[in-house]
């Protein structure tokens, strides 16, 4: 078994276009996801971040600044950590997620690096 990254990446204004209730019905089609994962056994963790107006980002010489510096309306939203046999494995988890198939979430799969 692998494990792999499911980066989240949250389009805001695409969101700002959807509806009360079809906020609710993602949110709930994410616990739903989240609890297959679970009965699967490939979750290892994974969680909803904080807003972008809740970063720090920390550089050369301990320089900090809010947020983020990218210029986007695209931003880290969350994330899942799983433990999957392939890439493809892990790519069909990520196809699932609520938020990729309406066009409002992308996902990004990253395998863990594996050091000995």
């Amino acid at each position: 078994m692998s494990q792999y990254l499911l980066l989240i990446y949250t389009d805001a204004k695409r969101w700002e276009d959807v509806g009360e209730d079809e906020r609710n019905a993602v949110t709930g089609e994410y616990y739903t996801y989240t609890q297959e994962l679970t009965s699967s056994g490939a979750l290892v963790g994974g969680e909803a971040l904080q807003g972008v107006e809740t970063a720090k980002t920390v550089a050369q010489n301990g320089v900090v600044t809010d947020g983020p510096f990218a210029e986007t309306t695209e931003y880290l939203g969350g994330y899942y950590l799983i433990d999957v046999e392939t890439m493809d494995d892990a790519i069909e988890w990520a196809a699932k997620i609520p938020g990729v198939p309406r066009g409002v979430d992308r996902v990004e799969v990253r395998p863990i690096m594996v050091f000995e």
